[in-house]
Order: structure tokens, then sequence, then C-alpha cells
């Protein structure tokens, strides 16, 4: 298989993408996007392969994969990280395709959370579909990974077969229980709602999350399926939700929600909460402090970005942690003040979300 095309930012010779000098980025200099927003939020992705292909993603057939050769190395990647906890990112979340598919991701966790940042050790978190859990929940933990988003979209074990196009419920129930039992807290489930295929299981998803402990996230469907499949008129809304969870508990909004992307809901007065992402309908850009980083070394500056700001080649040509940082400063220059989903020139992005990262 080939590599997807990416549109990318290629620095020029001493110089950082966007025709910024390495040498106008002054050490320390916050990470602050001409809109005011300060970035502490780094999700890097570990690798675009997965052992899924969940019908709101990719094709039965799956997507071409980035060759080995163009994805970062650990050592590659982990100096990345590392000039990014430098210049300020304080949070680390592990994605992909599914990051557990990358044969060395406990040592990629062990190397970020030996990190420390302005506010301390840096937090490493990861999404992950949980197959490959089982054998790898507790190195994880003593690695140094704080919690985990798990995907699920449904409790039926033939209905998760035909979402996945993958019998595999037992194995992710198998992960949700083993990071449970290494202290991986708090666990996070994701599940996106399709209509007439799940959109009969909200309530019975958080029944079953608040029985043991779980936070519940409801996603809208984005469009950045590899089939291109993406229908807005298809999509379930958050408010359309949140008006089906209503149906059988009372909802209670939490108040000071800051950069996080769940709007969160206290379930019948609480401790128990419930979180819906409605990046589409009711984005939260104003608010956004998270870069993506690509498993091929493309440094993003929003999840629908159409550019991306190459970090592999520099790094590869041996330039320095100021080289990178004044990458990582130019890049957040150029970022928009929304993902302009509702815009009518809106484009979805070249890549897909299982090559972008979650």
């Amino acid at each position: 298989m080939t590599s997807l095309p990416s549109p990318r930012v290629r620095p020029a010779e001493g110089v950082g993408a966007a025709g910024v000098s390495a040498d106008r980025v002054a050490p320390g200099t916050p990470l602050v996007d001409p809109h005011g927003r300060q970035h502490r939020d780094l999700r890097v992705s570990l690798t675009d392969r997965c052992n899924l292909r969940c019908t709101y993603c990719m094709p039965a057939e799956g997507v071409p994969w980035l060759p080995r050769e163009e994805m970062l190395s650990t050592d590659e990647l982990l100096r990345v990280v590392q000039v990014a906890v430098d210049a300020g990112i304080t949070e680390v979340r592990l994605t992909g395709g599914e990051p557990l598919l990358r044969p060395d991701a406990v040592d990629v966790v062990a190397g970020i959370a030996a990190m420390t940042g302005e506010d301390g050790p840096v937090e490493v978190s990861l999404t992950t579909n949980a197959l490959r859990m089982p054998q790898l929940a507790r190195p994880l933990a003593d690695a140094g990974l704080a919690r985990v988003n798990i995907s699920l979209d449904t409790l039926r074990p033939e209905r998760f077969a035909a979402m996945t196009r993958r019998d595999r419920f037992a194995d992710t129930m198998a992960g949700i229980a083993a990071a449970d039992e290494a202290g991986l807290h708090p666990i996070k489930i994701n599940a996106v709602l399709q209509r007439e295929v799940n959109d009969d299981e909200p309530l019975e998803l958080l029944r079953w999350a608040v029985e043991r402990g779980y936070e519940l996230r409801f996603i809208e469907q984005m469009p950045l399926d590899g089939g291109r499949s993406w229908q807005r008129s298809e999509m379930i809304t958050g408010a359309e939700i949140l008006a089906m969870l209503r149906d059988g508990v009372e909802l209670s909004e939490v108040p000071g929600r800051g950069a996080a992307p769940a709007e969160r809901f206290l379930v019948d007065g609480g401790p128990a909460t419930v979180g819906v992402i409605a990046s589409v309908t009711q984005p939260f850009c104003g608010s956004c402090d998270r870069l993506r980083l690509t498993a091929d070394g493309q440094l993003r500056s929003c999840l629908f970005a159409r550019g991306e700001t190459d970090l592999r080649t520099p790094l590869r040509e041996g330039r320095d942690e100021r080289d990178l940082t004044a990458l990582i400063h130019a890049c957040l220059a150029g970022k928009q003040p929304g993902h302009g989903i509702d815009d009518p020139g809106f484009l979805q992005p070249p890549r897909p979300m299982s090559a972008i990262g979650g």
C-alpha cells in the first residue's frame, strides 16, 4: 500500500515554517496562537494502523498505511515530545490508529512519563480500543501511564462485530477490565452513536458505565472517515444525545469546563457524570489547547487542518531544539480561530482520523 497524500509546510534552510526564523523565538516563550489560546496538550499518534475496521472510521478494506521508514523512530518521537514539553506542553495523549499496535508503546510511555514540564511531571494518557490491554495494562501503568480512554460503541456482541467488522467484543471487555484492575483511572469510555445502528443504546451504555465507575463520553461523528461517507444529515447531534439520555436520567451541567472537549453532566445528582463532545454542532474551538503530531512527524494545529508542519525532515537533518521550537511556534501562528465545519466551503482534511490521531 502507498502512503496517504498530505499537504505539508516544509521548512526552508535556516528558516522555520511560514518564514519564522528560529532566533525570533525566545526560550520559554508560551505556546500561544494569534487568538490568545495557550497550548498545553499534545496528541501524539504512535501509528496509523488499526486492528478494527469501524464503519464510521474506515472502509472494510482499510486505508493505505504509512511506509514504516516514514514513521518517527522512538528516539525521534521522544525528542520531538521533549522539545514540546520544554516549550510548555504539560499533557501528552497517545493515539493512533491503535497506539498499542506499536511494538514499543510501553517504552514510549516510559520515556514521556520521565519528562518534566513547567507544572511538574508530564501526564501521559492513551486512547485505545483495548484489544491489547489484557497483556499491556500492567506494564503501561508501571511505565507511568496515568489513564485511558477506551472506545466502545455498543454492549451487544453481534452489533460490535458489525460495527467494527471484527468479532472482538470479548477482547475489548477483557481489556477494559484489565485497565481497571491496573488502576488506570479514570477510565473514560468513548462512544459514537449512529442513526439506526446503535442509537437505541445510550441509556444502556450510561447505566453500564455508571455501575462500574467509568466516565462515559458520547462523541458526535466527525467528517474524518477514510471512506468519506460522512453526511451531516445522518449525524446524531449532541442535542439529540442529551434528549435521549434525559428520557431516563436527570442531567445537570457541571460548571468549569475549561479547555476540556466534553461538556459534562451529573447523572441523577452525581457523583457519576456523562459527557458529550459536540465537535460539529457546538464546537469548543475558543478554548482549544491542543496540538497534534502524526506518526510520520507532521505537526497539526487542528484536527481539521488541511496543512501540516514537517518536523521529521529537520529532525533527520540534525536541526537543533531552537529550530524545532521555532517550527512549533510557526505552526501555531497559522492556527485558525475555528475548524469551519459550518462554513459552506469546508473541505474534509486529506487524511482520515486514523492517520491524524484522535
